[in-house]
């Protein structure tokens, strides 16, 4: 007994042991006496195994509990079930933590990545916007899209160097510029029809296209007969035919 005493007391006195095992013996405890004299105080050693057992089952327990959390977060892990061991180590749950961080630091690096409810929030969203009644529609409708922007793209870059603006105007000023120069345009051409016409108001004007449709319709009538009187068809040999006649 003295010979497997001193060597618990040897186990316990190792620096691997934690502080708590061994303690000596206080008031009339009886106390083992080892050969060499010193002693060893055993009194609270079946509470502390009966502490470990306890610990031991909880650890069963505790992997279990690890276990059920790792399937929820790491449903490729494929750990061994809890009944089919005979002992939990406390390597096996270090091994189950260590994946279920592995596994948070996975999912924290790819935050950025949308789920599947975002994505299809997003083609629903799409769906409404662009007027697409069906999944088949969006593809072809994305493309529409995409073709109908780069020709606008490029329409407002031509009409950005054609009207000398800078290229980070937006498009009302563009707006605002072409209607601007279509209303130079019209003055410039109301100037040339005046100008044309001879006269500077609009009464005028009236009156130059009244008398032009007074006179143009009998002088119409009348090239026609003549036309026809010399037989030529053509007004510039009318002149030359009536010569030819004196």
């Amino acid at each position: 007994v003295l010979k497997v005493l001193s060597h618990i007391d040897s186990i316990l006195r190792s620096p691997r042991a934690p502080p708590l095992i061994y303690r000596r013996s206080k008031g009339p405890v009886q106390n083992y006496i080892k050969e060499n004299g010193q002693e060893c105080g055993f009194e609270h050693l079946p509470l502390t195994i009966e502490m470990w057992a306890d610990q031991l089952m909880a650890l069963k327990d505790l992997h279990r509990s690890l276990r059920k959390l790792s399937l929820e977060l790491v449903p490729c892990h494929t750990a061994d079930p809890p009944d089919n061991r005979e002992s939990i180590r406390v390597e096996d749950l270090q091994f189950i933590v260590d994946a279920i961080l592995e596994e948070i630091e996975n999912k924290e690096k790819n935050s950025q990545t949308p789920s599947l409810p975002t994505l299809f929030a997003i083609v629903s969203h799409f769906q409404k916007l662009f007027d697409v009644n069906s999944l088949n529609g969006v593809y072809p409708r994305m493309n529409e899209v995409y073709t109908k922007l780069g020709e606008m793209t490029n329409a407002m870059r031509n009409l950005h160097e054609l009207l000398e603006l800078d290229s980070s105007a937006p498009p009302t000023v563009v707006v605002d510029t072409v209607g601007k120069l279509c209303d130079i345009i019209n003055e410039n051409m109301m100037e040339q029809v005046q100008q044309l016409l001879g006269t500077q108001d609009i009464h005028s004007i009236i009156n130059k296209l009244e008398e032009h449709e007074c006179f143009f319709p009998p002088f119409q009538a009348l090239i026609q007969d003549l036309l026809c009187l010399l037989e030529i068809s053509n007004l510039d040999d009318i002149l030359p035919t009536v010569q030819n006649l004196k």
